[in-house]
C-alpha cells in the first residue's frame, strides 16, 4: 500500500511537471520568437532592402543565418501584402504568407498558434516601419513538434528522477516494513488487532490476578482478578502503588526491586500469594506482579491443623486410657476392688464433667468439637482447659462456621502456647468465653502466660507479628482479625493474669445478610 501511494503521488506530480515544463517551452518559445523578430524588425539592413528591386537576394541569406544562430524554425520577411521574401524553403518564396497580419498591419506585434507550410507552429509576426509607414513584415515561428521534442527531452530526466525515488521508497518501505514485522512477531494490522482482542480477553477471564507496573511503579494494567483481590477501585491505571491504600507489607513487595516468589500478604478480606519479577532490559522498565487467592486454603490449613490436633489429642487419650486400663486391672488382680472402682469412676466423672458442660453450653457442633478437641490438646500439654459457666451458644448461628474456627482455634492455640510457656511462674491454664451477649457472639479467650508487652500491642495483629520469633508464625492473629472484620466485628487485646483475647461479632446483622 505504501509503494502504490508513493507510485500514485510520483505519476501525479510526473504529470503535473510535464503540465507545467509544456506551458513553460511554449512560453519560452514565444519570448524568443518575439525576441528575434524584433531585432530583425530593427535591423537598418532590413529597411534598406526592403526599397531594392529584389529584397530577397539581400534578405534570404541574412535570414538563414540569423535562423540557425538563434535555432528558431523559420524565418519570414514580407511585403504589407504578405508576399514572401524569405523562407527556409527557397520553393515557397513568392508565395502568399499564411496567417493573419492585420494586427501587423495596424502597428502591433502579436504571437499565434498557426498551422502553416511546416506545421503547427508558435509564432509571432510585427510589423517594419519606417517614417511612420509599414514598409515590410516579419514572421519568427518555431514548431510545436520542435517545443514537443524539447520537453520530451526534459520528461525522460523526469521520469529517472521519478523512478529512482520510486525505488528508495519502496526500499525505505521494505525495510521499514521488515523491521516493523521482525518488531511484532510477522503480525500485521489485522493480527495485532485479532492479538489485542485475544489479549484483553484472556486478562479479564484469568482468575489469577495480574498487576503490570512501570518503571516509576504506576499500575499500567490490573485485570479484574487482581481489583477483586486486592481491594481496588475500577480506575486505577496510572496510580501510583503508594496511593492504592494497600498495607504497608503489600505495597512494600510491589516496590521491592527483587523478585518475590509465593509470599502470603493480607489484604483487608483477603490472604493473597504475591509472586513479582521485575522486567529489565537493560535498565529497570516495570514489575510484572500476579496474584493468587489463599483465603480458603489458608481456612482449610488452619482447619486441617484442627484436625490433626485432634488426632494427636485421640492418640494421646488413647494411649492414657491404656495406661488408666491396666491399673485398674492391676488393683484388681491385687484384690483391691474398691480402689479400682474408686480411679476409675475419679476419672471417668473428671472427663465427663468437661464434655457435658460442652456439650450442654455449646448446641454448635462445629464450635463443640472445636472446644473438646482443645481440651484434649490442653489436658496432654499440662493445661487446665476451662469453660466458663455462663458460657452458652445456640445451634442456628448465622455465621460462618470456618470463621468461628479460624477466630476460636488460632486464639486457643495462642493461648495454650503462652500458657505453656509461662508455667514455670504459675499453674497454667486456659479459660474461655462464648455467649450471645444482645445482639452480637462474644468469644473471650484468656490464658495464664506473661501476656502481651503494652508497646507491642499496636502490632499484634499485624502479619509476622510473634513472640516465638521463629520462622512461619506470626500469622494467626491477624488472620483473626482479618476473619472479624470480614464478619463486621472487631477484636481487641486486654491485660489480665495474662493476655486477654476479646472478639464481638454482631449475630443480627449476619442474620439479615
Amino acid at each position: 500500500m505504501q509503494v502504490v501511494v508513493v507510485a500514485v503521488v510520483l505519476v501525479c506530480c510526473a504529470a503535473l511537471a510535464y503540465t507545467y515544463a509544456q506551458r513553460q517551452a511554449e512560453d519560452d518559445a514565444r519570448d524568443k520568437v518575439t525576441a528575434t523578430a524584433r531585432a530583425i524588425a530593427d535591423s537598418p539592413s532590413l529597411r534598406t532592402a526592403a526599397h531594392t528591386a529584389n529584397p530577397t537576394a539581400v534578405l534570404q541569406p541574412y535570414a538563414e543565418r540569423v535562423r540557425e544562430d538563434t535555432g528558431v524554425t523559420f524565418i519570414t520577411i514580407m511585403n504589407p501584402a504578405g508576399v514572401r521574401w524569405t523562407h527556409p524553403d527557397p520553393r515557397r518564396i513568392g508565395g502568399h504568407f499564411l496567417g493573419d497580419t492585420a494586427p501587423a498591419l495596424r502597428g502591433h506585434t502579436f504571437t499565434e498558434t498557426h498551422t502553416g507550410t511546416l506545421g503547427r507552429s508558435v509564432r509571432v509576426v510585427t510589423p517594419v516601419e519606417d517614417g511612420g509607414r509599414v514598409t515590410a513584415l516579419v514572421s519568427v515561428g518555431i514548431t510545436v513538434s520542435t517545443i514537443s521534442s524539447e520537453v520530451r527531452g526534459h520528461l525522460a530526466a523526469l521520469i529517472g528522477v521519478a523512478l529512482a525515488a520510486l525505488a528508495v521508497g519502496g526500499a525505505g518501505t521494505y525495510v521499514v516494513n521488515r523491521r516493523l514485522r521482525r518488531h511484532t512477531h510477522g503480525l500485521g494490522a489485522e493480527g495485532l488487532s485479532r492479538m489485542y482482542d485475544y489479549h484483553q480477553a484472556t486478562l479479564h477471564a484469568v482468575r489469577e490476578g495480574l498487576v503490570l507496573l512501570d518503571a516509576e511503579r504506576r499500575v499500567a494494567l490490573c485485570n479484574d482478578a487482581a481489583r477483586e483481590l486486592l481491594g481496588l477501585p475500577h480506575e486505577v491505571v496510572g496510580r501510583y502503588v503508594s496511593e492504592l491504600g494497600l498495607p504497608p507489607s503489600l505495597t512494600g513487595a510491589l516496590l521491592a526491586a527483587k523478585p518475590r516468589v509465593d509470599e502470603l500478604h493480607l489484604t483487608a478480606d483477603r490472604v493473597v500469594v504475591v509472586n513479582t519479577q521485575p522486567v529489565s532490559g537493560g535498565e529497570q522498565r516495570g514489575t510484572v506482579v500476579t496474584l493468587r487467592d489463599h483465603t480458603d486454603l489458608q481456612a482449610l490449613a488452619g482447619e486441617l491443623d484442627n484436625q490433626r490436633g485432634f488426632t494427636e489429642a485421640l492418640r494421646s487419650q488413647a494411649h492414657e486410657a491404656a495406661n488408666r486400663l491396666h491399673t485398674v486391672v492391676s488393683l484388681i488382680e491385687l484384690g483391691r476392688v474398691d480402689e479400682a472402682v474408686e480411679f476409675a469412676t475419679a476419672e471417668l466423672e473428671l472427663a465427663q464433667a468437661l464434655t457435658d458442660r460442652v456439650v450442654a453450653a455449646v448446641a454448635e457442633p462445629v464450635l463443640a468439637a472445636l472446644l473438646l478437641g482443645k481440651a484434649a490438646e490442653a489436658s496432654e500439654r499440662g493445661v487446665e482447659f476451662r469453660v466458663t459457666d455462663d458460657t452458652h451458644i445456640t445451634e442456628d448461628l448465622p455465621l460462618s462456621p470456618r470463621d468461628l474456627v479460624t477466630i476460636l482455634g488460632n486464639l486457643i492455640d495462642n493461648a495454650l502456647d503462652a500458657a505453656v510457656d509461662g508455667a514455670a511462674a504459675r499453674r497454667p491454664y486456659v479459660e474461655v468465653a462464648a455467649r450471645l451477649d444482645g445482639g452480637e457472639l462474644l468469644l473471650r479467650v484468656a490464658d495464664s502466660g506473661s501476656g502481651v508487652d503494652p508497646g507491642a500491642l499496636p502490632a499484634v495483629f499485624r502479619r509476622g507479628w510473634s513472640t516465638k520469633g521463629e520462622p512461619g508464625h506470626g500469622i494467626g492473629l491477624a488472620l483473626v482479625e482479618q476473619a472479624a472484620r470480614r464478619c463486621g466485628g472487631t477484636v481487641r487485646v486486654d491485660r489480665g493474669v495474662g493476655a486477654v483475647f476479646t472478639v464481638r461479632l454482631p449475630v443480627r446483622e449476619a442474620a439479615r445478610s
